[in-house]
């Protein structure tokens, strides 16, 4: 698998589409997203039906067209090919990553939780393309029990994993934060909240892009 990771991409949680309208308010947000300069985006939905996960999926897919956009399932590498999106994100609890790289096959990306305190044992030999990180601050859109790194917890997961390992950081993003996060050694951004629960998600994204000129 070859590609860039952009400095920034959104991760969609099902929490902020609505039920009344769904496929509409999807279409509309993800062409926007598309035209706002989105390459990669994550959709994660730990509630809703398998039903409702693939009809989300589908008029996403739709709305963000392969050689766009590349979209990630989170969770459900079961899903990927039933999806006909470009990679899976697991964590712990869902598909390892080996069972995840089968799944999705050699062309898709596959990424993982790295760590946060520290990496964990053994993970910058599993079969993954990226490694997320955190939560560096504290999350509102994600369940977690870890507690917030920081800045200097990404330096330090970035000295222990070393140049070339693609790292994520996650969790409590703000735009005033993000630009020491990626210098203190996270590859990219990946935010939640801040864009999705915005008035404008796709120029608040575009704000975004450019403050990290990505």
């Amino acid at each position: 698998m070859s590609f860039s990771f952009p400095k920034i991409y959104p991760i969609l949680d099902s929490v902020v589409i609505p039920q009344a309208g769904r496929g509409e308010f999807l279409y509309r947000l993800g062409s926007e997203l598309t035209k706002a300069g989105v390459v990669l985006l994550e959709y994660r939905n730990k509630a809703g039906s398998e039903a409702e996960l693939l009809a989300d999926a589908a008029v996403l897919r739709a709305a963000m067209p392969v050689g766009k956009v590349k979209l990630i399932l989170d969770d459900r590498a079961d899903l990927i090919e039933r999806t006909g999106f470009d990679g899976v994100h697991v964590d712990a609890g869902d598909a390892a990553p080996d069972e995840a790289r089968r799944l999705a096959g050699p062309e898709r990306i596959v990424g993982t939780f790295g760590g946060s305190e520290a990496l964990l044992p053994g993970i910058l030999n599993a079969p993954v393309d990226y490694l997320s990180i955190g939560p560096v601050f504290a999350s509102t859109t994600k369940q977690t029990t870890k507690a917030p790194i920081g800045v200097e917890g990404v330096r330090r997961l970035r000295q222990e994993a070393g140049p070339g390992a693609v790292l994520v950081a996650v969790g409590g993003m703000t735009l005033d934060a993000a630009l020491a996060v990626l210098a203190a050694g996270a590859s990219t951004i990946a935010v939640a909240a801040a864009i999705f629960r915005s008035a404008d998600p796709a120029a608040e994204f575009r704000r975004w892009k450019a403050e990290l000129q990505s």
